[in-house]
């Protein structure tokens, strides 16, 4: 099969493989997807090579045999998250050799690419090097400078770095399960390409996923990345509070948040009671609904307020006019709008991943916002290629420019020897 794409998502609760491709009519669609539970993560980190090998080959085996006809993945594009990750601002310049040319993607990819040689913190390395504007000898606010003239070439960059072991773990994992890395994609970046539409990111939004283990944040404002932040904290800590709080087995809490969990205590009923089955020889406990979304809604506002923390740091507060957009698995809790929008103030949907797919049978199975990601992954992978695409194309037509000027030259160079010679 041509032009496959392969997204793997490893999270802390589920370790999830997408196989997309473009149809006909220039659209992605999903043509499976394999799931299995994760073991080996925790908070967005590997913390046991040998669960994590086997959980990704679990999930990829389930991919191959969704598709129709012989399909063996071999490449992968790969999230990575957790705690590790920070973000920084820096300015990077470069100055062309040719004042004659049009500035070109080879410009702008040797600019980026002498970012990526920034010096880092002993342990970490740099993930993501994201152009914000450029400014061309001394012209400020440009967005897209190619076809342009001039000789000094800045560029404002959002810089995401992480621990290389925390890479290099998840880079193992995926060899010892008989796969190649394609490209490592910190994992808000994609969530925002599956759920996020041009307007909004122009606009300004904040993208929220609430994970298992963690929750990631990305800012967008004039269709630029200005903020990213990585909480370590998710869904799996509202969990253990609820296992704590009701003295219940861990797996009965997580079916408990599932299936009767509330943001907001206020919109569950007092009389309202779910009855747990007791351990061998002990009787069943009665749990109130009221007093578990109490619990739920004490962590998610806790959670809140550190994802409100960091839109006030990024200083794009007041003007992001499209709100906050909750994706991942914790989006999926009853009333997590309006709780959102009561700690904030600010307007709040639910992020669904299928918005930017083509339809396609799969798809009815991908309408929940906990594979966001994963699906985010593959389109990412689509716009590596047609950025890549677009390079070669550049440089082929840039070396037939010079070609054509120097042979160009070279002729008139030699009718003037020849007019010479007759007079």
């Amino acid at each position: 099969m041509s032009d496959i794409i392969v997204g793997l998502d490893i999270g802390t609760t589920k370790i999830a493989c997408f196989v997309g491709r473009k149809n006909e009519h220039g659209k992605i669609e999903i043509l499976s997807m394999g799931k299995t539970e994760s073991h080996g993560v925790t908070r967005g980190m590997v913390s046991n090579i040998e669960k994590t090998v086997n959980s990704i080959k679990e999930a990829v085996r389930q991919a191959q045999e969704s598709v129709e006809g012989d399909l063996t993945i071999g490449v992968v594009n790969v999230g990575i998250a957790g705690q590790h990750i920070k973000s920084l601002q820096h300015r990077g310049m470069y100055t062309r050799n040719s004042t004659q040319e049009e500035i070109s993607q080879a410009d702008i990819d040797a600019l980026i690419d002498d970012m990526y040689k920034l010096v880092m913190e002993p342990g970490e390395e740099i993930i993501h090097v994201l152009p914000q504007e450029y400014i061309v000898d001394g012209e400020k606010g440009i967005i897209d400078p190619i076809g342009m003239s001039g000789v000094r070439m800045e560029a404002n960059f959002h810089i995401i770095a992480g621990r290389i072991a925390a890479a290099k773990n998840i880079q193992k994992c995926i060899n010892k399960a008989d796969l190649e890395v394609e490209e490592t994609i910190l994992e808000p970046l994609a969530s925002a390409a599956a759920v996020l539409s041009d307007e909004e990111k122009e606009a300004g939004v904040v993208l929220v996923d609430i994970g298992g283990g963690t929750t990631d944040i990305a800012i967008f404002h004039g269709g630029i990345i200005r903020h990213t932040a990585v909480i370590p904290f998710g869904g799996n800590v509202i969990t253990d509070d609820i296992k704590e709080g009701c003295t219940i087995l861990q797996r009965q809490a997580e079916a408990l948040k599932l299936k009767f969990g509330s943001a907001l205590a206020s919109e569950s009923q007092e009389n309202e009671v779910v009855c747990i089955p007791g351990l061998r020889g002990r009787e069943p406990k009665e749990i109130s609904i009221k007093a578990l979304s109490g619990i739920i809604q004490a962590r998610m506002e806790e959670i809140i307020e550190h994802i409100y923390y960091e839109i006030k740091n990024s200083g794009y507060e007041k003007r992001l006019i499209g709100g906050i957009v909750v994706t991942g698995g914790g989006a999926e809790l009853n009333n997590i709008n309006q709780l959102f929008e009561f700690v904030t103030g600010m307007n709040s949907r639910i992020g669904y991943p299928n918005e930017h797919l083509g339809q396609s049978a799969t798809n009815e199975v991908l309408t929940s916002p906990m594979y966001a990601t994963g699906v985010g992954l593959v389109l990412k992978g689509f716009e590596t290629n047609e950025r890549k695409n677009r390079s070669v194309a550049a440089v082929k037509s840039h070396s037939k420019r010079t070609k054509g000027s120097f042979f160009d030259k070279l002729l008139e160079k030699g009718k003037s020897w020849f007019e010479e010679d007759v007079e």
